[in-house]
């Protein structure tokens, strides 16, 4: 009967919670007591070990007898008697359960490679939605074009601003013919005043090298040099007439005409869209013509809307650069017209009043330039 208690006592697994703790034994108290028996009264118990991970478990959790004699002969009053396991056992069963508790509950996140192709395909269909409208438009409004060069389509005039937009292009060519010639001047007055200072120069080494002709040689060489300096100050006042008309005709100009170009873009397309809804309406009214009528009338109003945004800005643009023109020309003209007479008439006082009455500054040679003491 000892034999068989012990082998019993030596094989019997004693349940341990995720904690450590044991848990209540299935035994009765009268196996309790046969245990106390043997243990106290048989063969020593250090050798034997208890498992408790079960059969197939690993050695950490082996437990020596041992550890736990005191436990049972302390505990023989209590039911469920606490073994405590090792710690390396304890936090592997730890870990098993939590290991297999969260296999349970989170899913696998997706990986990167997944999201990037999910990007990429976004955006190529966003592409695609871009190509395909963008084909759509071209599509309408050059059959709206072609049609409008036939004369086979109708096409939207508004006549004042049409005629306006027309007075505008002509008077831009004006002036660039203006600015063109203004420019042909400038060129060809700098070389004269670079003629006269030259010539200056050498009425003035020939008349220290002439003792002859000392006195006719410095009067024309002080001629020369007196009309370089006018023709030097009259050079400015040209210039600031030139640069005023380039910007006005490159930069004022030029920005209205853009908002006119836009303006006729938006028209053709306001043209081609209402004739496709004209089309649609005379056409047969089942389901998907209905469904293609809703979204012609939609396109429809949102390009007139635009059609009418586009002419009102023009219409303002036009009144202000009428305005501004007009007080541009009238400046540079009395500027010119006061700098060319004083000059030819030799008044110098005159000419270098207009420049100051215009706030003109001339540049002297060489004043960009910093001195080598300014540079240290």
């Amino acid at each position: 009967m000892t034999d068989g208690l012990m082998s019993k006592a030596a094989t019997m697994e004693i349940p341990i919670n995720g904690t450590g703790d044991t848990g209540s034994l299935p035994e009765d108290d009268g196996l309790e007591q046969d245990l106390q028996q043997v243990m106290v009264s048989g063969p020593n118990l250090n050798e034997t070990s208890i498992v408790s991970g079960g059969y197939g478990g690993t050695a950490e959790g082996i437990i020596p007898t041992s550890t736990v004699k005191g436990s049972f002969v302390t505990s023989h009053s209590s039911r469920g008697p606490s073994i405590s396991p090792s710690e390396s056992a304890a936090s592997r069963i730890a870990s098993q359960a939590d290991a297999s508790a969260g296999s349970g509950l989170h899913l696998p996140h997706p990986g990167p490679l997944a999201t990037g192709d999910e990007a990429a395909r976004g955006i190529a269909v966003e592409k695609f939605d871009i190509v395909k409208k963008w084909g759509i438009n071209t599509y309408k409004c050059t059959k709206q074009l072609i049609s409008e060069r036939f004369g086979r389509g109708s096409r939207t005039v508004d006549l004042e601003l049409e005629t306006q937009i027309e007075l505008l292009r002509d008077t831009k060519r004006k002036y660039e013919c203006v600015l063109q010639l203004a420019r042909a001047l400038t060129h060809h007055f700098y070389s004269l005043v670079q003629t006269q200072h030259a010539l200056g120069d050498a009425f003035s080494d020939l008349s220290q090298k002439s003792p002859e002709l000392q006195e006719e040689f410095g009067c024309n060489a002080e001629t020369q040099k007196l009309l370089c300096k006018n023709g030097e100050t009259l050079l400015g006042a040209v210039n600031f007439f030139v640069s005023s008309i380039n910007t006005l005709v490159n930069k004022t100009m030029e920005d209205t005409l853009m908002t006119v170009k836009q303006y006729e873009t938006a028209r053709l397309e306001y043209d081609a869209y209402r004739t496709d809804l004209e089309e649609l309406s005379m056409g047969p009214r089942d389901t998907s013509t209905l469904c293609r009528l809703d979204a012609a009338q939609s396109h429809f109003q949102s390009h007139k809307g635009k059609y009418e945004k586009l002419r009102a800005d023009v219409a303002i643009k036009l009144k202000f650069l009428e305005e501004n023109k007009i007080k541009v020309m009238h400046k540079q003209l009395l500027l010119f017209h006061n700098a060319v007479s004083a000059y030819f008439a030799g008044n110098q006082q005159q000419l270098a009043q207009t420049l100051r009455q215009f706030n003109i500054k001339l540049k002297t040679p060489g004043a960009e330039k910093p001195s080598w003491l300014e540079e240290q």
